[in-house]
């Protein structure tokens, strides 16, 4: 069956700005990739390009397309994983062919991926990195929300840590230093997460010079990002690493994503379901996930100025299963 791919650069202004230790922005910008069967049946992906993995809109937009006569040809997701390597264009081809397989099947996404059917979860909502002062005042505004997600930046990081606590003494809490912890800075930033009750803590170190890691006491459980793409890096994380988050666009889809979840899961870490900032689109392929993960950060629709139409529902940090409207 004869099927055309097309992809398109989308924008999406944050509702203020997002801040974390590598810089500051404004809006989301995604990519959209479509492929429609003859019968005029559209599965849709989305994903969001990461300069931190040499990904820009244009680049990984020419990567999809590159991929038009494969998919015509009837390329499968399988078939993408040797033909594509994990990233944002793989990603968001591979969800398009999960929504378009659902459509042409008549059957859930989820039960597609041998999974059981989503639930409600509970979404981590993320705080952007700032001084401690409006860190707090930040905390405070959402110190009904349940789970907090703290962005961190390196120097400082313990007041931040504090000022956060102060401003919502009842949340639970995650951290995430985005690879700005240096090993000297370790025990004081450990210590004020510990203090902080804090839960878990992502990616403290650059990927690639973690190593200290396996031979410091972990009081708090560690979780890797950026030092983790797909089920091939698992093996150097064993003795650094208590966690791993799962983002669709590193991994390079759903496909991958479920794989790497049931690895990791039989390996022992703990996983969490993590996202870029991006549309409902990006989100509903990993709420498939969600209630199979020990911590969700699906938050990205609330840090939006404005969604896409359909949307997922959101009911404060519950965020509701996709409709087939929206994803699979």
């Amino acid at each position: 069956m004869s099927r055309v791919l097309a992809a398109a650069i989308e924008r999406f202004p944050i509702a203020g700005a997002f801040t974390i230790a590598r810089g500051s922005r404004t809006e989301a910008v995604v990519v959209l990739a479509t492929i429609t069967d003859t019968e005029g049946r559209v599965g849709r992906g989305e994903c969001v390009p990461y300069a931190r993995y040499g990904e820009t809109v244009d680049s990984v937009r020419d990567l999809i397309l590159a991929q038009a006569d494969a998919i015509a040809a009837g390329a499968s997701r399988t078939d993408l994983l040797t033909a594509m390597k994990p990233g944002a264009a793989r990603n968001a081809l591979d969800c398009a062919l999960f929504d378009l397989e659902a459509k042409q099947l008549g059957r859930p996404a989820w039960e597609i991926a041998g999974l059981s059917a989503p639930e409600v979860a509970t979404t981590a909502y993320t705080l952007s990195l700032g001084d401690p002062e409006s860190m707090e005042a930040a905390a405070r505004a959402a110190a009904a929300r349940p789970l907090l997600k703290v962005k961190l930046g390196g120097e400082g990081d313990p007041d931040r840590i504090a000022a956060v606590r102060r401003g919502a003494p009842r949340s639970r809490l995650v951290v995430d230093a985005n690879e700005a912890w240096r090993p000297e800075t370790l025990e004081a930033n450990l210590a004020a997460c510990v203090a902080a009750q804090v839960e878990l803590i992502e990616q403290p170190l650059p990927a690639g010079e973690d190593e200290i890691l396996a031979t410091i006491p972990r009081p708090i459980p560690i979780c890797a990002d950026e030092s983790l793409h797909d089920r091939a890096g698992l093996d150097a994380l064993a003795t650094r690493y208590d966690a791993i988050n799962i983002k669709l666009d590193k991994a390079g889809g759903l496909t991958e994503a479920v794989m790497l979840a049931h690895e990791a899961r039989a390996r022992g870490f703990s996983l969490m379901i993590g996202c870029m900032v991006g549309t409902s689109l990006a989100m509903a392929p990993a709420m498939l996930l969600a209630h199979h993960a020990d911590f969700v950060d699906l938050d990205g629709p609330l840090l939006l100025a404005r969604d896409r139409d359909p949307a997922l529902v959101f009911d404060g940090s519950l965020i509701h299963p996709p409709t087939p409207e929206l994803w699979g």
